[in-house]
């Protein structure tokens, strides 16, 4: 696989890895030459069996990377504890955390039972605390280092008049959770600047579709490709953090200010640069206008 090298000699931690979003950035950064520790429940017997992690490291060895799979529940508290440590020690050190594990639980307020509520906070605010917590010594230790959080659009505001989505999707829940990432991403930024540890989040414009999302999206919905949003994660973590931190990017929009060239999972191909559909969230305004 030839690559670009932008990560050669980088360890990246890349949770949820067993598919969707997480497989995709674990094939990107791998491409880009990083040892990828791919982690999430499912180990798998072999490469051929889907949605999991086996397979996801076949794929990357095929294509000539270098990936450990490492399988944890980040809902066990112990699994969850020592899964730094785990990764560090197979892998020779950490570099890069990607913190996308999650699994979406949709239901409106007056019927969200109480179990329901507080997975979405493990799974989207606790996980990223307890996993940066840990990493961070091990990052300033090596002088610098990476965190990206997987944001999402539905962080931002509700428009008016309200849509058919946000009425009856039973969203508010996981949105506010995501605002809270955010808002968890741009403080953790700013402690950990002068240790030049990046610490970024990405979140889609507008709609990506995964084993996990695919549930929630209509028929026929007009979803983008999952290469836009890899791309942004990428150049998040590729870069000091005297040079971009804080950010909160979306995959559309962030490509297009930037001038980045999209590439395929493999690094092989490109994609043409990435059109804003009119029914992106107005709140992101112009190209990039959500970035710090």
């Amino acid at each position: 696989m030839s690559t670009h090298g932008t990560l050669t000699g980088k360890i990246a931690l890349v949770t949820g890895a067993s598919r969707g979003i997480g497989r995709a950035i674990a094939l990107r950064f791998a491409a880009e030459g990083a040892l990828v520790v791919a982690t999430g429940r499912r180990m798998g017997q072999s490469g051929d069996e889907p949605n999991t992690l086996a397979e996801t490291v076949a794929q990357i060895k095929r294509q000539g990377g270098q990936a450990i799979a490492l399988a944890a529940d980040l809902d066990d508290p112990a699994q969850r504890d020592n899964l730094i440590s785990r990764a560090a020690s197979a892998a020779g050190g950490l570099d890069i955390l990607v913190n996308n594990a999650g699994i979406a639980e949709y239901s409106p307020i007056e019927s969200m039972p109480l179990d329901m509520f507080d997975r979405t906070i493990e799974h989207y605010l606790r996980v990223p605390f307890v996993l940066s917590r840990a990493a961070i010594p091990l990052m300033r230790a090596r002088g610098g280092g990476a965190i990206l959080n997987l944001g999402s659009v539905t962080a931002l505001s509700p428009t008016r008049p309200y849509n058919a989505f946000d009425i009856a999707g039973g969203v508010t829940v996981y949105a506010a959770v995501k605002a809270a990432v955010n808002r968890f991403t741009e403080g953790l930024a700013a402690e950990l600047l002068a240790d030049n540890i990046a610490v970024n989040s990405v979140g889609p414009s507008t709609a990506i579709l995964t084993p996990g999302s695919e549930r929630y999206i209509p028929e026929g919905y007009p979803t983008e490709p999952v290469e836009y949003l890899v791309e942004t994660a990428l150049a998040l973590c590729r870069v000091p953090a005297s040079e971009r931190t804080g950010a909160v990017a979306h995959s559309l929009h962030f490509p297009l200010e930037q001038g980045l060239q999209v590439r395929t999972l493999d690094a092989q191909g490109t994609l043409p640069a990435p059109v804003i559909p009119p029914y992106a969230h107005p709140a992101l305004g112009r190209p990039g206008a959500a970035q710090q």
